[in-house]
């Protein structure tokens, strides 16, 4: 019988996956690797989910690639090895990317590729018992899934340099100082504020959240005047929406509006 490493749930137009092994403080293996990018690719293809939240089970959101099992990104060569950490990347890329909001519920300890994880996410909501560090310098290596690039925009070259360089682990209240995430809230609290807040994302007009993650994502690497030209432009095609008309009428008739993502 396989081992399950990741849980998928779908309600009310809001998937969670949970990730779990928390006896590892669900550190990645190659099994679950691959079911995370299973899950994440079926996300992606169910244009009935409308916000997506990922959290960890037990004690920690994810502390990252399970050192102790290594050996299949370790022992196949610089071209392997790329070619294997690639699968987690696209996934990673593929979260930043889907035109519908994912929000990290960050429960405990995100290390390394848990915290990268987390920054693939739009939203990070932590516990205020959560743990953040990039430890790889620890075993002679840099974070290389996003942990640099992404992190960078968030929070700026001198707090990146120092996460990477000493491998420091902070706390939520430090976390939320220097912007590496967006809200602190008690822990037994945590799931239920990030469903509340996923539904109340995912009653807004989906094409049009798309549409704005899209080109919010997209204004972080480009000039000022293309960056208006995409607003332009996502805003022509918003305008012959359904939901746009039905945005109008529900305004004009003061009732609240029923989008249906066309």
């Amino acid at each position: 019988m396989t081992d399950k490493y990741i849980e998928l749930d779908s309600r009310e137009g809001v998937a969670t996956i949970i990730l779990d092994r928390p006896d590892k403080l669900n550190a990645w293996n190659t099994l679950m690797r691959e079911q995370l990018r299973e899950a994440v690719s079926n996300i992606v293809d169910d244009d009935d989910v409308r916000v997506l939240i990922i959290t960890g089970s037990g004690r920690a959101f994810s502390a990252g690639e399970d050192v102790q099992g290594m050996g299949d990104l370790s022992n196949v060569g610089p071209k392997g090895f790329r070619r294997r950490v690639r699968m987690i990347h696209n996934v990673f890329d593929d979260l930043e990317q889907i035109e519908i909001p994912v929000i990290a519920a960050i429960n405990g300890v995100a290390a390394g590729g848990g915290l990268e994880l987390a920054l693939s996410c739009d939203f990070r909501i932590a516990s205020e018992n959560a743990k953040f560090g990039l430890p790889e310098g620890n075993v002679g290596l840099i974070p290389g899934s996003g942990g640099i690039s992404r992190l960078v925009k968030l929070v700026g070259p001198a707090i990146s340099k120092k996460l990477v360089m000493t491998g420091e682990i902070i706390d939520a209240s430090r976390a939320l100082e220097v912007g590496l995430i967006e809200e602190v809230v008690a822990p037994d609290k945590l799931i239920d504020h990030c469903r509340e807040f996923a539904q109340t994302l995912a009653a807004r007009a989906p094409l049009a959240l798309g549409t704005a993650k899209l080109v919010i994502n997209q204004c972080l690497n480009t000039d000022l005047e293309t960056g208006r030209n995409l607003e332009r432009l996502g805003q022509s095609t918003l305008k012959l929406s359904d939901d746009h008309e039905e945005g109008v009428k529900s305004f004009l008739e003061k009732r609240v509006p029923k989008f249906t993502g066309k």
